[in-house]
């Protein structure tokens, strides 16, 4: 069965249509109306192997964090729905990834409880059109609306697109680690019985 997420989002700042499959090859298909954004966007489909669609009109006019946050909320929920029931899931996931100075970890657990541990500073505010402090309000929509926690820690870094895509292309290689099947598992991977 395909694991498939389609989440539609419209609120007076946003309008998000996204689907996200988890066991893709990893194509996409991105319109947010940030560029750096969607280069991120295509990083983290690309290294997860995850089949990412998503078009996002928001109130620019104002600034990105709208368009931002929303879109962590949206693909955060899209995880939580295709992961389903976690039957068989390997649950944690974690990846540490070098990007020429960049050296960025990212551990991630599908327990159904959201915690966003976040370490990392930026020495410019804007990479492209995107302001940096945004980086993490999108991971934080992103864990809470997920139900997950993540933990990213910046090891290393100077050059800021650097860090962000390393930041990204991490948390895509931990989560596709946590959301890959394991035969030994037998229900969920939990002494609880449970990962809600």
């Amino acid at each position: 069965m395909a694991r498939i997420g389609h989440i539609e989002r419209k609120t007076k700042e946003t309008e998000i249509l996204l689907s996200l499959t988890l066991d893709g090859t990893g194509k996409s298909e991105i319109k947010t109306g940030i560029g750096f954004f969607n280069h991120m966007l295509e990083g983290f489909a690309r290294h997860g192997f995850f089949d990412l669609t998503l078009t996002v009109n928001g109130d620019l006019e104002v600034d990105a964090h709208h368009t931002v946050e929303d879109t962590g909320i949206v693909l955060g929920s899209a995880i939580k729905e295709a992961v389903g029931d976690k039957i068989g899931i390997k649950r944690y996931g974690s990846f540490i990834l070098p990007m020429d100075d960049a050296l960025c970890l990212c551990a991630v657990d599908l327990c159904g409880r959201p915690y966003l541990g976040y370490e990392c500073h930026f020495s410019t505010e804007r990479a492209g059109a995107l302001d940096t402090e945004l980086v993490r309000e999108f991971f934080y929509a992103v864990s809470y609306s997920a139900g997950m926690n993540i933990h990213i820690k910046m090891l290393s870094g100077e050059n800021t697109h650097h860090m962000i895509e390393a930041m990204f292309k991490a948390f895509a290689k931990a989560l596709d680690e946590a959301t890959g099947m394991d035969a030994r598992i037998e229900n969920v991977l939990s002494t609880k019985g449970s990962l809600a």
